[in-house]
C-alpha cells in the first residue's frame, strides 16, 4: 500500500518539534508524499503557537516544493464533555482539524469519561479525524468511538509514532483497524513527524494495515484527491462552503 498523505507533522511552532514548513515540505518531496498537513499543537500545549498562529495560517502558500499543504491542528481536547482548545472562527479557517488527548493538557480520565469526550468531539462538525485514538494511557470504548466515526462520516488516525512513545499503543490500534474495517470507517495515517527526516515514515502502519489486509478505499491517505476530496464534502455540508 503506497501512502501519499502525511495528515499529521510538527513544526518548530509547537515549542518541542525542530523543523521549519519549508523543510517538511521539501523532505516530503524526496519521499514520495504528495500532501502534508501541518498539524501544531492547540494553544493549551505547553510552548505552543497562540490562537492567531492559527488564524494567520493563510500566509502559508498551497503549495511548496511541489507538496501540497495542508493548513490544520492537532487540538487538544480539554474537556470530557470533547471542549477542543481553538474557537470557532480560527477553526473554520483551516483545511484540516485533529482532536487529540495529552496528558500535559487533561488529567486521564477512565474509560467511559475518555469515551465521552472522544465520541463529542466527533460529534464537533469543525473536526475532521481524532489522532492516535490507541493512545493506552487514554483508554476508549473502541466499538462506541468507531460507531460514532461512522455516523458522522469522521476519520481516526493510525499514527506511526504511537508505536514508538506511547508503549501499548499496538493492540488498540490494531483493534480500532479491524473495526474500522468491519463498519467501513476511514483511516488516516500520520508519521506525527516533530522533525522532518520523520516525515512519511510510515514503516509501522503500513504493517498494521497489511495484517489486516485493510481495503485502501478506506485509507484516505493513499490519494490526494480522496483526501482533499473528503474535505470538499465535509466543508460544503457544515459550513455551506
Amino acid at each position: 500500500m503506497r501512502i501519499v498523505v502525511d495528515s499529521h507533522t510538527h513544526t518548530i511552532s509547537s515549542g518541542h518539534a525542530y523543523s521549519t514548513i519549508q523543510e517538511i515540505a521539501r523532505e516530503a518531496a524526496g519521499h514520495g508524499i504528495e500532501m502534508i498537513a501541518i498539524t501544531d499543537h492547540g494553544p493549551s500545549m505547553i510552548g505552543a503557537p497562540c490562537a492567531v498562529h492559527f488564524g494567520n495560517l493563510r500566509v502559508v502558500p498551497e503549495e511548496i516544493y511541489g507538496i501540497r499543504i495542508l493548513k490544520g491542528i492537532e487540538a487538544n481536547i480539554i474537556k470530557y464533555d470533547g471542549t477542543i482548545d481553538l474557537q470557532e472562527n480560527y477553526l473554520k479557517r483551516l483545511d484540516f482539524v485533529m482532536a487529540s488527548f495529552h496528558d500535559l493538557c487533561i488529567k486521564p480520565g477512565n474509560a467511559e469519561e475518555n469515551t465521552e469526550a472522544v465520541v463529542n468531539a466527533l460529534k464537533n462538525p469543525l473536526i475532521d479525524a481524532i489522532a492516535h485514538p490507541g493512545n493506552p494511557q487514554f483508554q476508549i470504548d473502541i466499538d462506541k468511538v468507531v460507531d460514532t466515526a461512522k455516523e458522522y462520516n469522521k476519520m481516526l488516525e493510525i499514527n506511526n509514532h504511537s508505536f514508538i512513545v506511547r508503549t501499548g499503543s499496538e493492540k488498540n490500534c490494531l483493534e480500532i483497524v479491524i473495526k474500522c474495517k468491519e463498519k467501513g470507517v476511514k483511516v488516516v495515517c500520520g508519521s506525527d513527524a516533530h522533525i522532518s527526516f520523520d516525515v512519511g515514515n510510515f514503516d509501522r502502519v503500513k504493517e498494521l494495515l497489511k495484517k489486516v489486509n485493510m481495503p485502501e478505499e478506506l485509507v484516505l491517505s493513499t490519494s490526494k484527491e480522496a483526501f482533499l476530496n473528503y474535505l470538499a464534502g465535509r466543508r460544503r455540508k457544515t459550513l455551506g462552503m
